[in-house]
């Protein structure tokens, strides 16, 4: 890692502990911050926050570890969550799974090399009744169609167009 990015993770790391407390209490809001920020939590930054909050190394790698919104490698700006429960398997998830895999290029696991989506299966989002369903970062779709999911990623990539 270079200088300047340790420095940066450094930087960012003393801004959201002083936001948050220096005390154990914070670690997850702290991790879910960075998380945010990065879109993951890298062994440099479990150090960073060790440190800082003056807690061992492990502790923060086992609640890194521990909750699956927090990443330890990198992610899409927009993660794609399909839940994977028997209802929304019942409701046509595969089909879904197949659209998300050919219009993006990747598999389940997996982020395009833009870095733009990540491919990611979750437990139940609450929308048993209404699946198949996915989240994309923390946005609830449900009731999805291969043509709708089609509609739902062009209105990210367009999204990104205008913004750049």
């Amino acid at each position: 890692m270079f200088e300047c990015q340790r420095n940066e993770i450094q930087r960012e790391v003393n801004r959201i502990v002083e936001k948050h407390g220096k005390t154990r209490n914070y670690l997850l809001p702290i991790l879910q911050d960075l998380n945010k920020k990065f879109s993951h939590i890298d062994t440099y930054m479990i150090e960073a926050v060790s440190n800082a909050l003056d807690i061992s190394p492990a502790e923060v790698h086992g609640v890194v570890t521990f909750y699956s919104f927090l990443n330890t490698e990198p992610r899409g700006k927009y993660i794609i969550r399909l839940c994977k429960t028997i209802s929304c398997d019942m409701a046509g998830k595969d089909r879904i799974v197949r659209v998300l895999e050919k219009e993006l290029g990747i598999k389940f696991g997996q982020t395009t090399r833009d870095g733009l989506f990540s491919l990611e299966f979750t437990n139940c989002i609450g929308m048993c009744n209404e699946g198949p369903a996915m989240l994309v970062n923390n946005e609830v779709y449900a009731q999805l169609t291969p043509e709708k999911v089609v509609d739902i990623l062009d209105s990210y990539r367009d999204e990104v167009r205008k913004r750049a």
